[in-house]
């Protein structure tokens, strides 16, 4: 397996993350700088030499098509290509445990054997080639968002749905539906494949369909990605958000997130969770 590690100062870490999502990332793990190794390696000149941050992530196996998208990163990041071993990138696999969003709503890894206690709504999450367990402290304040606005039979729009956990959470919770929508084509098997097993498989839809293309509102939106693509999006975001809606953003470092939350005005903040230096915020109009 095929690894792309890119190198930049822990300031542009966000919009390095960014331009690698746009290229259709799955998933992007941080790391400390440590000394390039593996068996190919590739290395663009630049970059500064103080207060750096590795992104490792992943494009494919085609080194010379994952060449020609790094070469368009600024010159100032250096970056190089891992052959690393698929089985040990898969021995997260043997660490993962349930995550309790409360004290009666758990996310639980499809193959980790768990007793449900009596009256506690479980969700089980087989993640494939998507992001999204759980785990991560976005997703746990995203769900913590959607379940304090929801209310039964409300719509749900999930932008960047990844395995689909936030939907599909939603439902089982008393949402009418969930429109699951990310730009990876994984998504859309391993999402359809969750919500069944999870027994919402008629009510959460799946596509790589653009937000701008989305017709209509929802009584909740979500969107836990980064700063950068909430911008972008914003207009939409907006939009799509109906009048007595709300609209639950993450993926925002704490402290770092006023630019995003004047790029959604008129919608304005009516609460907001931090955990572990990300935060999650509620906005409504």
């Amino acid at each position: 397996m095929l690894q792309l590690v890119v190198t930049v100062p822990i300031g542009e870490a966000e919009l390095a993350s960014f331009m690698l999502w746009r290229l259709g990332v799955l998933a992007i793990e941080e790391r400390e700088q440590s000394e390039p190794g593996g068996t190919i390696t590739t290395t663009s000149s630049g970059g500064t030499e103080d207060h750096l941050v590795e992104l490792w992530t992943a494009l494919g196996d085609d080194a010379d098509a994952v060449t020609r998208a790094a070469e368009a990163f600024p010159a100032r990041w250096r970056w190089h290509l891992v052959e690393v071993d698929a089985a040990v990138v898969d021995t997260w696999r043997d660490f993962a445990r349930p995550t309790w969003v409360s004290d009666d709503l758990v996310v639980v890894p499809a193959w980790v054997p768990f007793d449900a206690p009596a009256g506690a709504t479980v969700v089980r999450i087989e993640p494939g080639a998507t992001f999204g367990m759980g785990d991560h402290p976005t997703t746990l304040l995203t769900m913590r968002g959607l379940r304090s606005a929801l209310w039964p039979g409300a719509t749900v729009l999930d932008v960047g749905c990844g395995s689909g956990v936030l939907g599909i959470t939603a439902c089982m919770l008393g949402a009418a539906l969930a429109e699951a929508l990310d730009i990876s084509p994984a998504s859309i098997a391993v999402v359809t494949a969750n919500a069944t097993a999870n027994g919402v498989g008629h009510q959460v839809h799946v596509s790589n369909t653009p937000l701008s293309e989305i017709d209509g509102t929802f009584d909740i939106v979500l969107a836990n990605i980064l700063a950068p693509a909430l911008i972008e999006l914003s207009v939409d975001l907006v939009r799509v958000v109906g009048p007595s809606g709300v609209l639950v953003i993450s993926g925002l470092l704490e402290g770092r997130s006023d630019h995003v939350v004047e790029a959604l005005a008129p919608l304005h903040v009516i609460s907001s969770q931090a955990r572990d230096g990300w935060v999650a915020i509620s906005l409504r109009r």
